[in-house]
């Protein structure tokens, strides 16, 4: 077990030894606290109509792109990036086995995530919270939840959404070892799901239901029990469960299979 946490400790020093990934999480905080101080000076100090949680959540839609973004980012050169170092055979001859390696590094880039997840939240709410003159919102005024409660419920479906799109652009790269084709396909995908949404629309077409782009965006459970095509929160899961382990399957079948070090 030591030697794995040494494996997974290893593979974060070659994220967070990348000026590039300070780079992101900089430009994350930043992002995640300029829009509610945008919002106060451009309505010249009054921000009475916009409340801390109104704040947050617009802070929050706008920086998950840019998360989501950054994070495909480290997931796609996870180990295509060990392939354009030459770095690949290096990392084989240590006494660890491929699925190791490769969990280590999926483990190390869900690392990532959170933290920038973490940043995110942490800047936004403290923008809000200065930036705001009252503490209400209009988030959740038609609904069972409180403001905080649909904030951060909000957060956390953004984050599976996230989650998913990572453990895509991981595949990817794991298949074809090429970080460009797994950031490029990856976010193709996260900019154009409505679109295949709304073009195979499960009311219209029941096989749609087992499509992820229809069950990627869970906020929809937040306003209501039912999902597109009639279906529910924990059809919703299975199917997105079902596509994760998919990838992941795909992605240790191919690295243990094939012959990396050629």
């Amino acid at each position: 077990m030591g030697e794995f946490a040494a494996l997974i400790h290893n593979e974060n020093i070659k994220i967070y030894s990348r000026v590039r990934t300070w780079i992101m999480l900089f430009i994350l905080a930043l992002m995640s606290a300029l829009f509610p101080a945008l919002v106060y000076y451009t309505s010249s100090g009054d921000s009475s109509g916009t409340g801390l949680w109104d704040n947050f959540q617009m802070a929050v839609t706008i920086a998950f792109f840019l998360n989501t973004i950054f994070t495909v980012v480290v997931a796609s050169d996870a180990v295509a990036g060990e392939f354009s170092w030459g770095t690949i055979k290096l990392l084989l001859i240590r006494p660890w086995s491929r699925s190791k390696i490769l969990l280590s590094k999926y483990i190390s880039m869900v690392l990532f995530s959170l933290l920038s997840t973490a940043v995110l939240i942490v800047f936004a709410y403290a923008s809000s919270l200065i930036f705001s003159s009252s503490e209400g919102g209009a988030v959740a005024n038609q609904m069972s939840w409180s403001p905080a409660e649909y904030s951060f419920l909000d957060v956390f479906c953004r984050y599976i959404e996230l989650f998913l799109t990572a453990a895509l652009a991981f595949m990817v790269s794991s298949v074809f070892r090429a970080s460009g084709l797994a950031i490029g396909l990856s976010l193709f995908i996260m900019f154009t799901k409505n679109i295949f949404v709304s073009i195979f629309n499960p009311e219209r077409f029941e096989w749609a239901q087992y499509l992820i782009f229809t069950h990627m965006d869970l906020r929809g459970y937040l306003l209501t029990d039912s999902g597109p095509g009639g279906v529910t929160l924990g059809f919703s899961i299975a199917v997105l469960a079902v596509y994760y382990l998919l990838f992941l399957g795909v992605s240790w079948l191919v690295f243990s299979k094939r012959d990396v070090a050629a």
